[in-house]
């Protein structure tokens, strides 16, 4: 063989190699499971799904990539994707000055606000639950979130003599809840909505903190694989236009009719388990990288 040919064939080679096993380039998406709508797991299957996990499935098809998503603790994510052990951070992760201080972010792609969630038979409400006033004198939240960084900034450092109580996942936390070991839990409002519709005899949501907050996917400072333009690419493909209004506010537009709005519509409102079942007999669509075909797959079984 010609040298300058084998040196092609060994380049191309080598060129390959990189890109995972003679394919797409492969990247490790790090997410914590569960956190309903967002993070799912069927018990059943063990597969996982939500509303940011096929968002960045949609993502890489679009991007032209793999991924593998492992669910790993939410307050391990950020040091598991600037270390390398992980290559983007999906999991409801608001974006805050002291997270871009250690990471990058997307453009956002969902905002939301704080629910403080009670039980229904306590008879608290928003200001007396969080003022300590129930029997437990406690609230929680998950490890790391801006929801327990709320509670220590504006309650704790206010002077009000309420416990925080940190836990490992949200569904511990609505679970001391609804055993009373707790008085309330501070948790981003959809997902609080999905676990009222956990416990819809037991929990209600007693008000909203109008924190404003905005989602993105998070990689390592100076997005050293160039990852971060190929996936706000892909979200604008995906049907979303971020627009910087005046006084550093963003909104985030979404088309109506597009792959986006049609998850949203699948995520935020139908029961759950009627959203997994159906995931199960979609699936393939969404894997296959037929976004539309999965969209319209999961309306038609929810009755959308």
């Amino acid at each position: 063989m010609d040298r300058k040919l084998l040196g092609a064939v060994l380049a191309a080679g080598i060129m390959l190699v990189g890109l995972g096993a003679w394919g797409a380039e492969k990247y490790i998406v790090a997410s914590d499971i569960p956190w309903a709508p967002f993070e799912m797991v069927n018990e059943a299957t063990g597969n996982f799904l939500g509303f940011d996990l096929d968002l960045m499935r949609a993502i890489a098809h679009v991007a032209g990539f793999e991924i593998e998503i492992r669910n790993i603790a939410f307050d391990a994510i950020i040091e598991n994707v600037r270390t390398g052990r992980a290559d983007i951070g999906a999991s409801g992760f608001t974006i805050t000055e002291e997270r871009e201080r250690k990471v990058d972010f997307s453009i956002p792609y969902f905002l939301s606000n704080q629910a403080v969630v009670v039980r229904k038979d306590s008879g608290l409400n928003i200001v007396t639950a969080l003022a300590g006033m129930g029997p437990a004198k406690a609230v929680g939240a998950q490890n790391g979130t801006t929801g327990f960084y709320w509670v220590e900034d504006n309650i704790q450092g206010a002077g009000i003599d309420v416990a925080l109580k940190g836990y490992e996942t949200y569904p511990a936390a609505i679970l001391d809840l609804v055993n009373g070991r707790i008085d309330a839990v501070i948790q981003d409002e959809p997902a609080s909505k999905a676990s009222i519709a956990a416990y819809p005899d037991k929990l209600t949501i007693a008000g909203i903190i109008n924190t404003n907050e905005y989602f993105g996917f998070l990689v390592a400072e100076g997005d050293p694989k160039g990852l971060l333009p190929r996936i706000n690419h892909a979200l604008n493909k995906l049907g979303l236009t971020v627009r910087e209004l005046p006084g550093g506010v963003k909104e985030l537009v979404i088309k109506e009719g597009s792959f986006i709005a049609g998850l949203q519509e699948i995520y935020f409102g139908p029961d759950l388990n009627a959203v997994t079942a159906a995931w199960e007999e979609c699936k393939d669509l969404l894997l296959g990288g037929d976004l539309d075909g999965y969209i319209q797959c999961m309306k038609g079984k929810l009755g959308l």
